[in-house]
Protein backbone atom coordinates (compact mmCIF):
# COMPACT_ATOMS: atom_id res chain seq x y z
CA UNK A 1 0.00 0.00 0.00
CA UNK A 2 3.09 2.72 0.66
CA UNK A 3 4.41 1.73 -3.12
CA UNK A 4 8.39 2.21 -2.42
CA UNK A 5 8.41 3.25 1.09
CA UNK A 6 10.78 1.61 3.47
CA UNK A 7 9.80 -0.64 5.95
CA UNK A 8 11.87 -0.56 9.82
CA UNK A 9 11.44 -1.68 12.96
CA UNK A 10 13.86 0.01 15.49
CA UNK A 11 14.22 -0.40 19.14
CA UNK A 12 13.58 1.67 21.66
CA UNK A 13 14.25 2.60 25.36
CA UNK A 14 12.86 5.32 28.15
CA UNK A 15 11.53 5.79 31.02
CA UNK A 16 8.45 3.16 29.87
CA UNK A 17 10.71 0.76 29.18
CA UNK A 18 11.51 -0.99 25.86
CA UNK A 19 9.44 -1.55 22.90
CA UNK A 20 9.98 -2.57 18.98
CA UNK A 21 8.26 0.18 17.01
CA UNK A 22 7.44 -0.82 13.50
CA UNK A 23 6.82 1.41 10.67
CA UNK A 24 7.44 2.86 7.36
CA UNK A 25 9.06 5.61 5.54
CA UNK A 26 9.47 7.55 2.43
CA UNK A 27 10.34 10.59 0.40
CA UNK A 28 12.42 13.59 1.07
CA UNK A 29 11.91 16.73 2.69
CA UNK A 30 11.16 18.28 5.93
CA UNK A 31 10.14 15.20 8.36
CA UNK A 32 6.48 14.23 9.34
CA UNK A 33 5.36 11.79 11.61
CA UNK A 34 1.71 9.92 11.24
CA UNK A 35 0.51 8.60 14.18
CA UNK A 36 -2.92 6.15 13.78
CA UNK A 37 -5.51 5.50 16.27
CA UNK A 38 -8.20 2.77 17.32
CA UNK A 39 -8.83 0.04 15.95
CA UNK A 40 -6.11 0.64 13.18
CA UNK A 41 -2.36 0.81 12.02
CA UNK A 42 -0.32 2.86 9.65
CA UNK A 43 -2.21 1.49 6.97
CA UNK A 44 -4.94 4.17 7.58
CA UNK A 45 -2.41 6.62 5.89
CA UNK A 46 -1.99 4.30 2.57
CA UNK A 47 -3.91 6.86 0.29
CA UNK A 48 -2.18 10.11 2.03
CA UNK A 49 1.67 9.43 2.72
CA UNK A 50 2.65 8.80 -0.54
CA UNK A 51 0.91 12.05 -1.82
CA UNK A 52 3.12 13.57 1.36
CA UNK A 53 6.07 12.29 0.00
CA UNK A 54 6.09 14.29 -2.56
CA UNK A 55 7.60 16.97 -0.55
CA UNK A 56 7.86 15.55 2.84
CA UNK A 57 10.15 13.11 4.50
CA UNK A 58 7.01 11.16 5.69
CA UNK A 59 7.02 8.40 8.52
CA UNK A 60 4.28 6.27 9.57
CA UNK A 61 4.17 3.76 12.59
CA UNK A 62 2.53 2.01 14.76
CA UNK A 63 1.86 2.79 18.34
CA UNK A 64 3.24 0.50 21.02
CA UNK A 65 0.83 -2.67 21.86
CA UNK A 66 -0.79 -2.17 18.06
CA UNK A 67 -0.20 -4.13 15.21
CA UNK A 68 3.59 -5.19 14.62
CA UNK A 69 4.94 -2.42 17.23
CA UNK A 70 5.60 -4.98 20.34
CA UNK A 71 3.82 -5.07 22.81
CA UNK A 72 5.72 -4.07 26.52
CA UNK A 73 4.43 -5.08 29.89
CA UNK A 74 1.67 -2.36 31.07
CA UNK A 75 2.10 -2.41 34.75
CA UNK A 76 -0.77 -2.09 37.62
CA UNK A 77 -1.00 1.73 36.70
CA UNK A 78 -1.28 0.88 33.30
CA UNK A 79 1.71 3.37 32.76
CA UNK A 80 3.40 0.93 29.78
CA UNK A 81 0.87 1.84 27.74
CA UNK A 82 0.29 5.81 28.71
CA UNK A 83 0.19 8.41 25.77
CA UNK A 84 3.78 9.53 27.56
CA UNK A 85 5.16 6.70 27.10
CA UNK A 86 3.99 6.10 23.45
CA UNK A 87 4.90 9.52 22.81
CA UNK A 88 8.37 8.98 23.73
CA UNK A 89 8.60 5.88 21.75
CA UNK A 90 8.09 8.31 19.09
CA UNK A 91 10.33 10.78 19.69
CA UNK A 92 13.27 8.14 19.88
CA UNK A 93 12.11 6.55 16.67
CA UNK A 94 12.31 9.53 15.22
CA UNK A 95 16.04 10.48 16.41
CA UNK A 96 16.85 7.24 15.23
CA UNK A 97 16.16 8.18 11.33
CA UNK A 98 18.04 11.29 11.76
CA UNK A 99 15.15 13.69 12.72
CA UNK A 100 15.52 15.62 16.00
CA UNK A 101 12.64 18.05 14.87
CA UNK A 102 9.30 17.36 12.82
CA UNK A 103 5.52 17.93 12.40
CA UNK A 104 3.55 15.54 13.62
CA UNK A 105 -0.26 14.47 12.61
CA UNK A 106 -2.42 11.89 14.69
CA UNK A 107 -5.66 10.70 14.54
CA UNK A 108 -8.01 9.27 17.28
CA UNK A 109 -5.79 7.80 19.98
CA UNK A 110 -2.24 8.69 17.85
CA UNK A 111 -3.91 12.05 18.06
CA UNK A 112 -3.89 11.95 21.84
CA UNK A 113 -0.16 10.34 21.33
CA UNK A 114 0.45 13.59 19.39
CA UNK A 115 -0.90 15.72 21.77
CA UNK A 116 1.22 14.74 24.73
CA UNK A 117 4.18 14.44 22.25
CA UNK A 118 3.67 18.39 21.87
CA UNK A 119 3.62 19.13 25.83
CA UNK A 120 6.34 16.59 27.23
CA UNK A 121 8.70 17.43 23.90
CA UNK A 122 8.47 20.66 22.86
CA UNK A 123 11.38 21.10 21.10
CA UNK A 124 11.04 18.39 18.80
CA UNK A 125 7.36 19.30 17.79
CA UNK A 126 7.14 21.56 14.84
CA UNK A 127 3.64 21.78 14.15
CA UNK A 128 1.02 19.02 15.09
CA UNK A 129 -2.52 18.57 13.48
CA UNK A 130 -4.65 16.62 15.86
CA UNK A 131 -7.87 14.61 13.87
CA UNK A 132 -11.10 14.20 15.41
CA UNK A 133 -10.22 14.71 18.84
CA UNK A 134 -11.08 16.64 21.98
CA UNK A 135 -8.55 16.53 24.45
CA UNK A 136 -9.16 13.73 26.91
CA UNK A 137 -9.51 15.37 30.00
CA UNK A 138 -12.32 17.21 27.86
CA UNK A 139 -13.58 14.56 27.09
CA UNK A 140 -14.30 12.69 30.82
CA UNK A 141 -14.76 15.77 32.59
CA UNK A 142 -18.25 16.61 30.02
CA UNK A 143 -19.58 13.02 29.39
CA UNK A 144 -23.15 13.30 28.84
CA UNK A 145 -25.95 10.63 28.07
CA UNK A 146 -25.43 11.50 24.02
CA UNK A 147 -21.16 11.17 23.82
CA UNK A 148 -21.84 7.88 26.56
CA UNK A 149 -23.52 6.85 23.77
CA UNK A 150 -21.34 7.54 21.16
CA UNK A 151 -18.28 6.53 22.87
CA UNK A 152 -19.31 3.35 25.20
CA UNK A 153 -16.73 1.71 24.34
CA UNK A 154 -14.46 4.08 26.28
CA UNK A 155 -16.02 2.79 29.66
CA UNK A 156 -16.48 -0.93 28.39
CA UNK A 157 -12.17 -1.12 27.25
CA UNK A 158 -11.41 0.39 31.12
CA UNK A 159 -13.49 -2.29 32.75
CA UNK A 160 -10.71 -4.54 34.63
CA UNK A 161 -9.18 -7.64 32.88
CA UNK A 162 -10.70 -9.61 31.34
CA UNK A 163 -13.91 -9.10 31.52
CA UNK A 164 -14.25 -6.89 28.20
CA UNK A 165 -11.28 -8.96 26.53
CA UNK A 166 -13.36 -12.32 27.03
CA UNK A 167 -16.40 -10.62 25.55
CA UNK A 168 -14.59 -8.94 22.15
CA UNK A 169 -13.20 -12.31 21.88
CA UNK A 170 -16.65 -13.96 21.07
CA UNK A 171 -16.82 -12.72 17.70
CA UNK A 172 -13.71 -10.09 17.49
CA UNK A 173 -13.81 -9.33 13.22
CA UNK A 174 -17.71 -8.81 13.23
CA UNK A 175 -16.79 -5.99 16.61
CA UNK A 176 -14.28 -4.81 14.40
CA UNK A 177 -16.44 -3.82 11.73
CA UNK A 178 -18.93 -2.40 14.09
CA UNK A 179 -16.32 0.21 15.41
CA UNK A 180 -14.77 0.48 11.79
CA UNK A 181 -18.25 1.23 10.32
CA UNK A 182 -19.92 3.67 13.15
CA UNK A 183 -18.82 7.14 14.75
CA UNK A 184 -20.37 8.58 11.51
CA UNK A 185 -18.26 6.68 8.85
CA UNK A 186 -19.31 3.62 6.76
CA UNK A 187 -17.15 0.31 6.65
CA UNK A 188 -16.93 0.80 3.22
CA UNK A 189 -15.12 4.28 3.86
CA UNK A 190 -11.71 1.70 4.25
CA UNK A 191 -10.21 0.30 1.36
CA UNK A 192 -10.11 -3.87 1.01
CA UNK A 193 -6.87 -4.07 1.61
CA UNK A 194 -6.35 -1.19 4.42
CA UNK A 195 -9.55 -3.28 6.46
CA UNK A 196 -7.37 -7.15 5.84
CA UNK A 197 -4.47 -5.20 7.48
CA UNK A 198 -7.12 -4.55 10.56
CA UNK A 199 -8.57 -7.69 10.84
CA UNK A 200 -5.53 -9.70 10.97
CA UNK A 201 -3.78 -7.35 13.70
CA UNK A 202 -7.22 -7.31 15.72
CA UNK A 203 -7.16 -10.89 15.48
CA UNK A 204 -4.68 -11.44 17.76
CA UNK A 205 -5.87 -11.82 20.77
CA UNK A 206 -2.46 -9.76 22.86
CA UNK A 207 -2.90 -7.00 20.54
CA UNK A 208 -6.79 -6.76 21.43
CA UNK A 209 -5.82 -6.59 25.41
CA UNK A 210 -2.42 -4.00 24.52
CA UNK A 211 -5.25 -1.51 22.93
CA UNK A 212 -7.97 -2.16 26.02
CA UNK A 213 -4.50 -1.00 27.98
CA UNK A 214 -4.24 1.77 25.92
CA UNK A 215 -7.66 2.78 27.16
CA UNK A 216 -7.44 2.18 30.92
CA UNK A 217 -4.47 3.85 30.91
CA UNK A 218 -6.50 6.83 29.43
CA UNK A 219 -8.51 6.87 32.27
CA UNK A 220 -6.16 7.01 34.78
CA UNK A 221 -2.32 7.84 34.67
CA UNK A 222 -3.05 9.75 31.75
CA UNK A 223 -5.47 11.74 33.49
CA UNK A 224 -3.14 12.28 35.97
CA UNK A 225 -0.31 13.67 33.28
CA UNK A 226 -3.31 16.09 31.57
CA UNK A 227 -3.73 17.49 35.80
CA UNK A 228 -0.35 18.99 34.89
CA UNK A 229 -2.31 21.80 32.94
CA UNK A 230 -0.05 21.99 30.25
CA UNK A 231 -0.22 24.14 27.16
CA UNK A 232 0.81 23.47 23.39
CA UNK A 233 3.29 25.94 21.84
CA UNK A 234 3.61 25.12 18.21
CA UNK A 235 1.09 26.11 15.47
CA UNK A 236 -2.04 23.33 16.00
CA UNK A 237 -4.35 22.49 13.20
CA UNK A 238 -6.97 21.06 14.68
CA UNK A 239 -9.74 18.43 12.41
CA UNK A 240 -12.76 16.95 12.20
CA UNK A 241 -15.21 14.49 10.37
CA UNK A 242 -18.44 17.02 10.01
CA UNK A 243 -20.66 14.08 10.56
CA UNK A 244 -18.69 12.35 13.71
CA UNK A 245 -19.40 12.57 16.91
CA UNK A 246 -17.30 15.76 17.51
CA UNK A 247 -18.59 17.24 14.53
CA UNK A 248 -22.08 16.74 15.37
CA UNK A 249 -21.46 17.89 19.14
CA UNK A 250 -22.33 20.96 21.31
CA UNK A 251 -18.71 22.14 21.47
CA UNK A 252 -16.68 24.53 19.51
CA UNK A 253 -13.92 21.93 18.48
CA UNK A 254 -11.36 25.47 18.01
CA UNK A 255 -12.45 27.08 20.86
CA UNK A 256 -11.90 24.01 23.37
CA UNK A 257 -8.57 23.45 21.69
CA UNK A 258 -7.77 26.96 22.05
CA UNK A 259 -8.16 26.65 25.68
CA UNK A 260 -4.96 24.46 25.37
CA UNK A 261 -2.38 26.33 23.31
CA UNK A 262 -0.02 29.20 25.04
CA UNK A 263 -0.68 31.27 21.72
CA UNK A 264 -4.31 30.36 20.84
CA UNK A 265 -4.16 32.48 17.54
CA UNK A 266 -1.66 29.77 16.22
CA UNK A 267 -4.72 26.86 16.67
CA UNK A 268 -6.91 27.18 13.48
CA UNK A 269 -8.67 24.06 11.16
CA UNK A 270 -12.08 22.96 10.67
CA UNK A 271 -14.82 20.22 9.47
CA UNK A 272 -14.42 18.10 7.10
CA UNK A 273 -17.45 17.82 4.82
CA UNK A 274 -19.02 15.08 4.13
CA UNK A 275 -16.96 12.31 6.77
CA UNK A 276 -17.68 10.59 10.21
CA UNK A 277 -14.78 9.77 12.36
CA UNK A 278 -12.40 7.88 9.90
CA UNK A 279 -11.77 11.47 7.77
CA UNK A 280 -8.50 10.52 6.55
CA UNK A 281 -9.63 6.98 4.28
CA UNK A 282 -13.52 8.29 3.60
CA UNK A 283 -12.29 12.54 2.26
CA UNK A 284 -8.48 11.68 1.97
CA UNK A 285 -8.77 14.67 -0.98
CA UNK A 286 -10.11 17.45 1.53
CA UNK A 287 -7.90 15.76 4.61
CA UNK A 288 -4.76 15.80 2.31
CA UNK A 289 -5.28 19.35 1.02
CA UNK A 290 -6.10 20.50 4.74
CA UNK A 291 -2.87 18.78 6.02
CA UNK A 292 -0.43 20.23 2.73
CA UNK A 293 -1.37 23.69 3.59
CA UNK A 294 -0.99 23.52 6.82
CA UNK A 295 2.90 21.32 6.43
CA UNK A 296 3.70 24.13 3.89
CA UNK A 297 3.67 27.19 6.60
CA UNK A 298 6.35 25.32 7.91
Amino acid sequence: MFGDFERFDIDVRSAAGEARIHGVRGGSGPPVLLLHGFPQTHAMWHRIAPELARDHTVVATDLRGYADSSRPASGDDHAGYSFRAMAADQVAVMAELGCDRFAVVGHDRGARVTHRLALDHPDAVDRLAVLDILPTAHVYSHVDRRLATAYYHWFFFIQPFDLPERLIAGDPIRYLHSLLGGWGSGLAAHAPEALAEYERCFGDPDTRHAMLEDYRAGASIDLEHDAADERVGAPLLVLWGGASVVGTGSADPLAVWRERAARPGLVRGGAIDGAGHFLVEERHDLTLAALRGFLAEG
